[in-house]
């Protein structure tokens, strides 16, 4: 009898054995962000059902423009607010990849973090590729197709007249042009299409 006993013990020390090995663990602590798994489905070692998020600090994904893909590296600061608080980031990676136009980059927290952050939530990011200066800007049209952004046309005080006048592009972005030399702060310029008069040194607008 004492031998069934002691048999009947380890089977049930078995049997918790096994129902324990069912159990799944993380190898990290954090919160369960995602569960891909149904029940009754049969789940092989190593097969992934899930997504574990380290709490213990955040990364931010972006994607920015393949127009400064040039422009943006690893170091460069930004910020984003937040509960009426500003937050500094840094640039910790970029993926060389460009998708629908944009590359995708990393930002990292170099100070405090907000609170309450949950993963997923969006965010807009001011990223600063330099540092700000002035400059007299041009929104972009298809003016530049005939001109080559060598020439423009620029109104006249009463807005009457415009007149032909040399300019110097600079930088650029998919919004504006920066004009180095030719035009004043204000000044108007004409920045459609100029196929049909580009030989034309003075415009009459009516």
């Amino acid at each position: 009898m004492q031998e069934s006993l002691d048999n009947m013990y380890r089977n049930a020390l078995l049997v918790r054995q096994r129902k324990e090995n069912l159990n799944v663990r993380s190898q990290i602590d954090g919160e369960l962000g995602l569960l891909d798994v149904v029940l009754g489905q049969n789940v092989t070692p190593g097969q992934k059902i899930g997504q574990i998020n380290d709490l213990s600090d955040y990364k931010v994904e972006a994607f920015i423009d393949e127009h400064y893909i040039d422009r943006v590296r690893p170091g460069l600061a930004a910020t984003f607010d937040r509960q009426e608080a500003s937050f500094d980031l840094e640039v910790r990676k970029v993926f060389p990849e460009v998708r629908d136009s944009k590359f995708r980059t990393e930002f990292v927290f170099t100070g405090e973090r907000p609170d309450n952050i949950r993963s997923g939530q969006t965010y807009y990011i001011n990223l600063q590729l330099g540092q700000p200066t002035e400059s007299v800007i041009i929104p972009k049209g298809t003016f530049f197709q005939s001109t080559g952004g060598s020439w423009i046309f620029v109104l006249d005080a009463d807005g009457k007249k415009a007149y032909r006048r040399k300019i110097r592009i600079g930088r650029q972005n998919p919004q504006y042009y920066e004009v180095l030399e030719g035009l004043q702060p204000g000044e108007k310029v004409i920045v459609s299409s100029y196929e049909s008069y580009k030989d034309n040194e003075i415009l009459v607008l009516q």
